[in-house]
């Protein structure tokens, strides 16, 4: 195995290439994960770094807690009869519901799968 360098003034770097791997949007719920992982969780956040991993990690996750709070946001609507009706009858009242079941499921979910060390 042989390692080439590049001069950089009076330092020698070594040329480093990462694999050629789809890269990501990580989105909302991955840019939070980021976060937590930086500053709650370096063990985890090298590890990925280093297996080249993290944007795929990041990306899933975001995808599953997407899902998940789509998910909740559907049953907490049916359980408080929030429906088409409701929508037809008083559309104001309808908006503040929706808004208050979309806030609570996200804010359920995020504390689920974001901030713990769920990998």
């Amino acid at each position: 195995m042989s390692i080439s360098y590049t001069r950089v003034g009076n330092y020698l770097l070594p040329n480093l290439k990462l694999k050629e791997g789809k890269q990501y949007n990580i989105g909302k719920y991955g840019l939070l994960k980021l976060r937590y992982l930086k500053e709650y969780n370096r063990g985890l956040y090298t590890e990925l770094l280093m297996k080249d991993q993290l944007n795929t990690y990041l990306y899933e996750l975001g995808n599953l807690v997407k899902e998940k709070v789509s998910e909740l946001i559907i049953s907490l609507a049916e359980k408080e009869n929030v429906n088409e009706k409701l929508k037809n009858d008083n559309q104001m009242l309808w908006i503040g519901l929706m808004n208050n079941i979309k806030n609570r499921a996200e804010e359920i979910i995020i504390r689920e799968y974001i901030y713990t060390n769920f990998k």
